[in-house]
């Protein structure tokens, strides 16, 4: 068996860099819950960006919904800002399927319409089931369906990250 070593926090430094090509003058960061919202707050602090990022969930508008429920009985969906008219850039820890994707667009399009919308990741695993590519991600690595790449934040707020079998 493989052992899959990724430095989350060279690759959280890859992500900075690579997304102050994408943001315009008026572009807010809207972190996907939970590992995306992780890296959003710290993106609005290291590029130096006013205000705070917007948090989006994809639970409401996931397409498992029935089966999975409300995890923690609430939506920790919170946008500070109006979406209306306003270039969004979208973050997320890892991109997989893309069901999370579409499931946090549909969310986003209940506050408004943005004027346009860009997905920055840290980690694309490939598997696509759905059209949805991000305009940045900082690496592309293959695992198998039966893994999870799961992005952890420790106390001192650097990254890790962990493969765990799926269960």
């Amino acid at each position: 068996m493989t052992t899959l070593l990724l430095d989350a926090e060279a690759l959280y430094a890859e992500l900075r860099d690579g997304v102050r090509g994408l943001l315009k003058p008026d572009t807010s960061i809207v972190g996907i819950w939970s590992g995306g919202a992780w890296l959003a707050e710290r993106l609005q602090a290291d590029l130096g960006l006013a205000g705070s990022p917007g948090v989006i969930s994809s639970t409401l508008h996931r397409d498992d919904f029935g089966e999975r429920g409300l995890a923690s009985g609430t939506d920790p969906t919170h946008l500070p800002f109006a979406i209306d008219g306003r270039h969004i850039l979208l973050v997320d820890d890892v991109l997989y399927t893309g069901r999370t994707i579409r499931a946090v667009i549909n969310e986003m399009f209940d506050f408004g319409r943005p004027a346009s919308v860009q997905l920055a990741v840290l980690v694309d695993r490939g598997g696509r089931e759905l059209p949805i590519q991000a305009a940045f991600a900082a690496a592309r690595v293959v695992l198998p369906a039966a893994q999870r790449l799961s992005l952890a934040r420790q106390d001192d707020g650097r990254f890790t990250f962990s493969v765990e079998e799926e269960r």
